[in-house]
């Protein structure tokens, strides 16, 4: 039987997942991990050659009929969020028939973006796709969204702009959990290896708790790869929740529906739950 594909993204944001994972417990006929940036690791989850990972929350209610979400595991906000900042000349209130640029580089954030402004503003922004750099965006558009690194990194840097934090902004408007992003298996792969698909859970999970048990240790492992003070990370990795509970996924579908209303997805998405106990339905 071939070995189960995992996708492996290297974004600070995943670190408390990711970094107390004992690879050594598989061999290389079980599990592989394959590096991959986001947008390949959505692609190869759709195609097939990937069979679980981290996938933008938008990417599953694209394809939720080919995927299970797993239980317990997300990057999810309950407000600010830290790391996904539209950065404006203009107070949002006044962002109504104005140019965003949107990095290429999140189809969640730039989904949630259009949600807000056009759901709960009233606004009617043309859009550009481009990539992530805030200097060129900036230098054509009157507004410009950043995910990650890139918007930690100009966070830091901020030359003035105004600064929304799209988490914060749901929160304001909802009032529910916003997730950026799900642990996915395909649904043949959750039926043709249970057993192996049960270990590599758990170990997420057992490296999930330790990450925070040892929060020091991934702290300064961010701050060695990415830079900023070890407060900053602290206050963003605890301000972050790795879980998936059924709030969050209330919040996460009532993102589907927003998303469906405005057309950027063909139906609302329904989020079914794997478990290491039983495949289920979150409620």
């Amino acid at each position: 039987m071939p070995a189960m594909k995992i996708g492996k993204i290297t974004f600070s944001n995943i670190m408390p997942i990711y970094h107390f994972f004992r690879t050594d417990q598989f061999d290389e006929h079980q599990v592989e991990f394959i590096p991959q940036v986001p947008s390949q690791l959505n692609q190869g989850m759709a195609e097939g050659t990937i069979d679980m990972g981290p996938i933008s929350s938008f990417e599953y209610g694209r394809n939720y009929n080919e995927y299970e979400v797993l239980s317990d595991l997300s990057i999810s906000s309950l407000g600010k969020v830290r790391s996904i900042f539209l950065f404006s000349r203009k107070p949002i209130e006044e962002l109504k028939e104005v140019k965003i640029a949107l990095t290429d580089k999140s189809a969640t954030s730039v989904n949630l973006l259009k949600v807000i402004m056009e759901k709960f503003y009233q606004a009617s922004p043309f859009y550009e796709m481009m990539p992530a750099n805030l200097e060129r965006m900036m230098a054509v558009a009157d507004a410009a969204l950043l995910i990650g690194d890139d918007a930690l990194l100009a966070s830091w840097n901020n030359p003035g702009y105004h600064m929304y934090d799209l988490g914060e902004l749901w929160y304001k408007h909802t009032g529910m959990w916003m997730v950026f992003a799900v642990w996915a298996v395909r649904r043949e792969v959750s039926q043709s290896k249970q057993e192996l698909l049960r270990s590599v859970h758990n170990e997420f999970l057992r490296s999930k708790k330790l990450g925070f048990a040892e929060l020091d240790t991934v702290v300064a492992q961010a701050k060695q790869d990415f830079g900023a003070t070890t407060e900053f990370w602290k206050t963003y990795y605890t301000g972050l929740s790795y879980d998936f509970t059924p709030d969050h996924k209330r919040g996460l579908e009532y993102y589907y529906a927003c998303a469906a209303e405005l057309g950027l997805l063909s139906e609302s998405a329904k989020v079914e739950v794997w478990s290491a106990d039983s495949r289920q339905s979150a409620v």
